[in-house]
């Protein structure tokens, strides 16, 4: 099995140890070893940022697996025949909720009202989790794995996805539902992917329905947030806070004015990353099954575009 390595030098290190010692019948080549012989490819491993964004020489590779969750730099690639599956990484899903967890009791615990200033605020005591709503957009695997950790520690759930599909502990509402689900967060984690139904679909009429007060954290995708409608209701503290991880432009750039909004805290994209140890066994095993002939997972819907 000859595989292409198309991502960053910089991972290089990084995943070829892990993907020698599991797939030991695996040769990875990087791209200038395949650019000789790329009929002889059968399989590729991508990332964004790599030295290869043309994938059509590659007439003989049986999938493209994406080392990311998010597909949106190759899902719209014109040279992209072959089947495209994209990473469900079981590290990536806990590294989410744990950071999606850490913020949600930030939020719910008040932590920022405790100024060390010598004013002794006693009135500030929290509900409890099972008083308080978070509202989930994005159930995929993601959302999933969110909503187990926060339904242990208590809080109430809802949440949202295109299918409307069940979650047990969790109130889902399908698409004519956005508006219900909104007006009832008081914490609002958004974890939609990046495709042309999501982008900008919290514009400042959606933003407007979620409670006075509400926090929303965002370590899904930029694009779902029309940024001046966030920093409008900030201003006007209809929003109490906003905790981003992603944007439109990263790295965001310094003067953009989320760095310097007091209620708005800028995290660089660290929410969760793809870690070769747990993310390499689910690349091997979808390589197997693809040069096996056997049903390849998570395979990404081109029309949906994840």
């Amino acid at each position: 099995m000859r595989v292409l390595f198309a991502a960053r030098d910089g991972l290089w290190p990084e995943w070829s140890p892990v993907l020698a010692r599991l797939a030991p019948e695996m040769v990875l080549v990087r791209a200038e070893d395949a650019a000789a012989d790329p009929a002889g490819i059968d399989a590729i491993l991508y990332a964004p940022g790599g030295p290869v964004e043309d994938l059509s020489p590659f007439v003989n590779a049986r999938l493209v697996q994406s080392l990311w969750a998010g597909v949106e730099r190759i899902v719209t690639n014109p040279t992209l025949t072959q089947p495209l599956a994209r990473m469900v990484d079981p590290g990536l899903a806990r590294g989410m909720a744990e950071y999606c967890t850490g913020w949600a009791l930030r939020a719910h615990l008040g932590m920022d009202g405790y100024a060390q200033d010598g004013v002794w605020r006693h009135g500030l005591t929290p509900p409890l989790a099972g008083d308080r709503q978070v509202t989930i957009l994005g159930m995929g695997e993601l959302g999933r794995a969110v909503a187990a950790m926060l339904g242990g520690i208590g809080f109430r759930l809802a949440g949202f996805s295109a299918s409307g599909r069940p979650v047990p502990g969790v109130q889902v509402f399908g698409p004519d539902g956005l508006d219900q689900a909104l007006a009832q967060a008081e914490i609002l984690i958004s974890l939609l992917p990046d495709t042309p139904g999501t982008r900008n679909l919290l514009d400042a009429r959606r933003l407007s329905r979620l409670p006075k007060g509400a926090w929303l954290i965002n370590p899904g995708r930029g694009t779902v947030l029309d940024d001046q409608a966030l920093l409008a209701l900030l201003d006007s503290s209809h929003l109490g806070h906003a905790v981003l991880d992603v944007f439109r432009t990263e790295p965001l750039p310094p003067a953009h004015p989320f760095w310097s909004h007091p209620r708005v805290t800028v995290t660089p994209h660290i929410a969760a990353e793809t870690r070769p140890e747990t993310a390499a066994p689910v690349a091997v095993e979808n390589l197997r099954r693809a040069m096996g002939n056997r049903p390849v997972l998570y395979l990404v819907d081109r029309e949906r575009g994840y």
